[in-house]
């Protein structure tokens, strides 16, 4: 389906609707200013309806077994003194200022306008995520086309179809195609319209979306980042290693604050293989009590499990790495330090890495590092924290917290919401 000007239309109707968006866009851009406090007032009453379990099925079926956190994580995020919170931080004092430079230049206005029309290339590893890349358009004043990413179940229509019922003026600034990435020319003709282009992807979709970008078109890349757990000491063995494990179960490792690989402060084969014996029975447990993947994803892993398996059968496989395999996940003791990409859903990689030799494995994967999730001794965080910041880490948390999200934090180091203003100068 299609979402334009506040109306849904079968994908049918794709060619005829992309003729007439320029016109559209460029009529809202000449004569209309989003106000900020509507779109703000209608997702605060959007919060309200979350609140009081008006959408608690919707929410089970995405987040079976952790629907509350997820319906609390809802409603903080779209509460009107968290937008408010988010909006003074991210963009400061909006209002226009007067300055007189230095050397006899000319007085000058300055003010923060919106760069004018984002372009969103959603990805589908989060329930959610297209809405929430629209929202963040709408709150900086621009107009949105957004392109579903195709495992999308329609929930992104519900919720912005939903926003434009609470506040009307919302409609013209939403444009949303179900396109196909597949449909070049429809995918350059959104493209040709935009001012910005907002990517949620991995290396192959940035490369693709440059390549259709028009010259000048500001591209604004989100993901896909890698995570990552560093083991170092504990301060509560018990419960730090079943709280990395139920991260693991509950991401099911799609996430870029997942943890793909975990490395051990160490430099001990026999100390590496002890940690995998003893972790892969508190993992298994955790996968076992998380909610059931999706079928396809379930198909997926284990079409990569079999193959893997024959591999190994067939002396294909790299003999430096040692796997430690569970009824439901596995843990694979590698000899390199790479930080690289697991096969995900309960298969981990695991690696030595002394913490002298931390920083330097690190910033060799600097343009993917995202988030630690940091388990270490009290009196090691500081020094260990401190380290991972300087080797490009954007985000330092405890095991079961590494995916949490909350107000004020950035999307892999930038605040998004800048990214989506423009600063103009007029001479007075």
């Amino acid at each position: 389906m299609i979402l334009f000007d506040g109306k849904q239309y079968p994908a049918e109707a794709q060619s005829d609707l992309l003729e007439r968006l320029e016109s559209r866009i460029n009529r809202t851009l000449a004569l209309r200013t989003l106000d900020r406090e509507a779109v703000v007032r209608a997702l605060d009453a959007l919060s309200s309806r979350i609140a009081s379990g008006e959408f608690d099925a919707r929410i089970e079926a995405l987040a079976a077994g952790d629907a509350a956190r997820y319906k609390e994580m809802a409603v903080a995020a779209t509460r009107r003194d968290a937008l408010r919170f988010r909006l003074a931080l991210e963009l400061g004092d909006d209002a226009p200022s007067q300055l007189a430079p230095p050397y006899g230049l000319p007085r000058v206005r300055v003010e923060s306008r919106p760069l004018g029309t984002l372009f969103h290339i959603a990805a589908g590893n989060v329930d959610g995520l297209p809405a929430l890349s629209v929202v963040e358009g709408l709150l900086t004043g621009n107009v949105n086309i957004l392109k579903l990413p195709s495992a999308d179940d329609g929930l992104t229509l519900e919720l912005l179809s939903l926003l434009i019922g609470l506040e009307p003026s919302i409609a013209e600034y939403v444009y949303v195609f179900d396109t196909p990435s597949s449909d070049a020319d429809a995918m350059r003709k959104m493209a040709a319209l935009a001012d910005g282009i907002v990517l949620w992807g991995g290396e192959e979709a940035t490369r693709a979306v440059r390549a259709l970008a028009p010259p000048g078109a500001r591209l604004i890349e989100w993901g896909h980042r890698l995570g990552f757990a560093y083991v170092s000491g504990y301060a509560d063995k018990e419960a730090e290693l079943a709280a990395l494990a139920a991260h693991i179960a509950e991401t099911r490792q799609l996430l870029c604050s997942s943890c793909q690989t975990i490395y051990l402060n160490t430099d001990s084969e026999a100390a590496a293989r002890a940690f995998c014996r003893e972790f892969l029975p508190i993992l298994d447990a955790a996968l076992a009590a998380a909610r059931a993947p999706d079928p396809g994803d379930a198909a997926q892993a284990t079409l990569r499990a079999y193959c893997r398996r024959l591999e190994e059968a067939a002396g294909q496989t790299d003999r430096r790495r040692e796997v430690f395999r569970g009824a439901h996940g596995s843990l694979t003791l590698c000899a390199d330090r790479k930080l690289e990409l697991s096969d995900m859903y309960g298969n981990v990689l695991v690696k030595r890495l002394p913490a002298p030799y931390l920083l330097p494995i690190l910033r060799r994967a600097k343009g993917t590092l995202q988030s630690a999730a940091l388990i270490c001794a009290p009196g090691e965080r500081a020094a260990l924290t401190e380290t991972l910041l300087r080797a490009g880490v954007v985000r330092v948390m405890t095991a079961g917290n590494a995916s949490v999200t909350f107000g004020g934090e950035a999307h892999d180091g930038l605040y998004p919401l800048r990214q989506y203003r423009r600063i103009v100068n007029v001479e007075l």
